[in-house]
């Protein structure tokens, strides 16, 4: 029979460990903590920065879904990934933030943010009032595509909180971060632009997994916020620079539909 310190040890023991330098495992539905690494250190990251730029969208656009973007230079030529847009394409808001987050298009975000913003800076004050509302308390954001930046930074938990908030009340949030593909379509006659999504995690095989993006910088690594639901549970993990995302992802989301068996 095992003492108390035995069965600690077995509980301790069931508990998945990560390579992230930061991580966070949030129920999206009540908001608890299940599952925590360095979840307040100052992380950039990365094209995550698109989840708050796709909730910001949906807030200041959601009378605007249907009208064009204004598509710059600017936005054009960002890069390195990009849905491949150009001045003057006709495309709406609405169907630019679907491509914006299946092929994590910077070029787009630029597009989205000078369109509801203004401008790039006045975008990011946006985003940066919806993650307050959130309930993000170290976060800053300076751009929407989450290219490296000075004063550009989150942390797991606040990721995590702003992920859950967006599955939770945004049902256009909640299908675009689930699509594995897509047709982005123009508002002209011409052949709708097909894009994959850059998340492996959707594509694995997962059991319930439906969302949510994908990141990578130099100075990020490799970032995932990944998000699955089980029998009307959500659980959503955020890892911050870690080399084994793809596998590190099940194996806690495992670990948290575990114990909210149990409970």
């Amino acid at each position: 029979m095992l003492s108390c310190g035995g069965m600690a040890n077995v509980v301790e023991a069931a508990v998945p460990s990560t390579g992230a330098e930061a991580a966070c495992m949030i129920d999206a539905d009540t908001g608890k903590i299940l599952y925590q690494v360095n979840p307040t250190k100052w992380m950039n990251p990365a094209s995550t920065t698109k989840i708050v730029t796709l909730i910001t969208a949906l807030d200041a656009g959601k009378h605007k879904m249907n009208d064009a973007v204004h598509i710059t230079s600017e936005a054009a030529d960002t890069e390195p990934s990009c849905l491949g847009i150009a001045p003057g394409d006709p495309i709406s808001l609405k169907e630019i933030l679907r491509g914006m987050m299946v092929v994590s298009g910077n070029d787009a975000a630029v597009a989205v943010a000078q369109t509801l913003g203004g401008s790039v800076n006045n975008f990011a004050d946006m985003m940066n009032k919806e993650a307050a509302k959130m309930g993000a308390k170290h976060t800053h954001f300076v751009n929407p595509n989450g290219l490296t930046a000075a004063k550009h930074y989150t942390t797991a938990t606040d990721m995590a909180r702003m992920a859950a908030y967006g599955m939770k009340h945004y049902p256009e949030f909640r299908y675009i971060v689930s699509l594995k593909e897509y047709n982005m379509k123009y508002m002209d006659s011409r052949k709708p632009k097909y894009v994959t999504t850059t998340n492996y995690f959707l594509t694995s095989g997962y059991a319930g997994a439906d969302g949510i993006k994908t990141g990578f910088t130099d100075a990020a690594g490799d970032c995932l916020v990944a998000s699955a639901t089980r029998d009307g549970h959500t659980l959503i993990v955020v890892l911050f620079n870690d080399d084994n995302r793809w596998t590190d992802a099940p194996n806690i989301l495992d670990y948290g539909f575990r114990r909210i068996a149990k409970e």
